[in-house]
């Protein structure tokens, strides 16, 4: 296990995870875990970060980031299409940034 320090919120944060998502081109894909580790910071403490509003809306733009670069190299047959599938549901499930949003339609 990693020996982490335990690192205080700095808005710097949020530009800097950007950036590396932005450009990111190493082989895999970017992730949270990575960005984390190159910090050498607790995953758990990115997610704690999210209740700063710039960093939650840092967060978002990067798993966004993160879902077209995992989508783009399913479509040029880099990455396996059905495992790219699996991350980007397994993703959804248990990002605590996630929300459905219930839909009720009436018929009148």
């Amino acid at each position: 296990m990693r020996n982490y320090k335990r690192v205080k919120y700095t808005s710097s944060l949020a530009d800097e995870m950007t950036a590396f998502f932005d450009s990111y081109e190493d082989r895999g894909a970017p992730s949270f875990e990575k960005f984390a580790r190159l910090k050498k910071i607790p995953l758990a403490t990115l997610v704690e970060f999210r209740k700063h509003q710039k960093f939650d809306k840092a967060y978002r733009e990067c798993s966004e980031i993160r879902r077209d670069y995992l989508i783009d190299r399913a479509l040029d047959k880099r990455f396996d299409p059905t495992f790219v599938r699996h991350l980007l549901t397994d993703e959804a499930e248990v990002d605590p940034g996630f929300t459905q949003t219930a839909l009720t339609i009436e018929v009148i």
